[in-house]
């Protein structure tokens, strides 16, 4: 007899594990379908994690041949590879095991194999080897993620020519680094092996850095990013990469506009121009779930699709492709499913690209709002009068609050700065309360700390900071 199930979710990621675990917590009875051999997705797996852990360890190695010299500590650090790599696969071993405990904690059933949709009600598992089975289930979430976007004419190898998922694993540090793509991925594994000694060469098809990011925030970021030894080529487009006998790529590059070629050699090539929704193989055309115009799956304000009783969530709908925004809506969707008013405030995502010194932002750019025609005032603040950042030698970047001229209330901001993923959420906060620059100037900020960068910007909203 077909086992039934309250809901069936596809895929494990950050969406997919965070919607089974609230689904159960609500008293369903919970399916998830995963078809690699361990929990997490990308996210877990080949993204953020495992890229977070190279990030921190490349930050130290650099700092320790830099830094630490004038913090009265002499060393020489001699880089170990493969002891650094060990770390970031323990990283990932660690996190992931953490899932499938949750999984038993929560008592949800899992499947390992692919997971496609049969008809409304029916998930059709197929492993790797053996026979296939069929879930009867009443609801069915579709969080199966997204895949990196390739190039055409370029052939990915994962060993010469890579995506992120060859950029964590590569056996030694490259020579010289393409990067394709200024995004927040290319940015980030750019900065990693750039650190570790690899000369790293940014070709980007826009005019800026960081597509989607305040144009300020961008252009302060490509002169830090560029004094610490990144190249970058915009408004430019990599045409081929051929690969040589003895290993070389020969790279032909292309103004975006049209123009002269130019031919560049490099002994590894990452790919980062992005991400596409997952679908393939989830039988998504049999049962007539639409799609729309790029790709994704087509849902209403409840994240449901066009067929009853089968949601989605995470890459694979609309919105930003970042692991949190697919969890917040992991808990949401369990939460409909259930009966309750599950919601998520679009307005109020944080984004964070974590190169050192970090980027984050929430809320409206600059550039939004003034192409929205919204009257608002600036309240910026430099990390060189901070006195935690003078201490730390962290002085590089600043905070930006945005704030509505006329009710003070605060529409976005931006944190360029050594912890920055971590300063912005206070931000965040006081937006889902929909607070002004005032409430954020007037709340008492330890000292010294970073975060009073915060509030000084805050203050600027006003009569002006009081340490500038």
């Amino acid at each position: 007899m077909a086992d039934t199930f309250d809901l069936t979710v596809i895929g494990s990621g950050p969406g997919g594990y965070v919607a089974a675990i609230r689904a159960a917590q609500l008293g369903m009875k919970v399916a998830v379908v995963e078809k690699w051999p361990t929990f997490g997705g990308t996210c877990l797996n080949i993204g953020c994690i495992p890229s977070k852990a190279l990030l921190h360890a490349s930050e130290l190695f650099e700092e320790a041949g830099h830094s630490f010299r004038t913090l009265g500590i002499d060393v020489s650090p001699q880089l170990n590879l493969k002891q650094m790599m060990v770390h970031k696969d323990e990283t990932v071993t660690a996190n992931v095991m953490g899932i499938e405990f949750l999984f038993k904690k929560n008592k949800i059933t899992a499947f390992r194999g692919i997971g496609s949709i049969g008809a409304p009600g029916r998930v059709l598992v197929t492993p790797e080897k053996g026979q296939g089975q069929i879930i009867e289930t009443r609801n069915i979430v579709i969080a199966s993620g997204s895949v990196s976007v390739n190039l055409p004419g370029i052939e990915i190898d994962e060993e010469k020519v890579v995506t992120s998922t060859g950029a964590l694993t590569l056996k030694e540090v490259p020579k010289r680094l393409l990067v394709i793509g200024a995004g927040i991925i290319g940015l980030e594994l750019g900065s990693v092996w750039s650190r570790l000694g690899a000369k790293v060469t940014v070709v980007e098809f826009l005019d800026r850095i960081i597509p989607g990011a305040d144009s300020e925030v961008a252009r302060q970021m490509q002169r830090m990013l560029q004094k610490q030894g990144l190249e970058f080529k915009l408004s430019t487009k990599v045409k081929s990469i051929d690969k040589q006998e003895d290993g070389t790529l020969t790279a032909r590059l292309e103004p975006a506009a049209g123009g002269d070629m130019e031919l560049a050699e490099f002994d590894v090539a990452l790919v980062a121009v992005g991400r596409k929704p997952f679908t393939e193989g989830l039988g998504l055309e049999i049962v007539g779930v639409a799609l729309d115009e790029r790709g994704r799956i087509r849902t209403d304000a409840h994240f449901k699709t066009s067929v009853e009783g089968i949601h989605a969530i995470g890459d694979v709908i609309t919105g930003p492709m970042l692991a949190h925004k697919a969890e917040d809506e992991g808990i949401a969707v369990a939460e409909i499913i259930a009966g309750q008013a599950g919601h998520v405030n679009y307005g109020v995502i944080p984004s964070v690209m974590y190169t050192s010194p970090e980027v984050a932002w929430v809320g409206k750019s600059e550039d939004e709002l003034k192409a929205e025609g919204v009257d608002y005032k600036v309240g910026k603040f430099p990390f060189t009068a901070n006195g935690r950042a003078k201490a730390m030698l962290a002085t590089l970047g600043f905070v930006k609050v945005l704030a509505d001229v006329a009710t003070d209330r605060v529409l976005g901001a931006q944190i360029v700065s050594k912890n920055a993923g971590e300063m912005i959420h206070e931000i965040a906060v006081l937006m889902e309360f929909s607070g002004s620059a005032e409430d954020l100037a007037r709340t008492t900020h330890a000292h010294p700390t970073l975060s009073e960068a915060v509030r000084e910007a805050a203050l600027m909203c006003g009569d002006g900071a009081i340490h500038i």
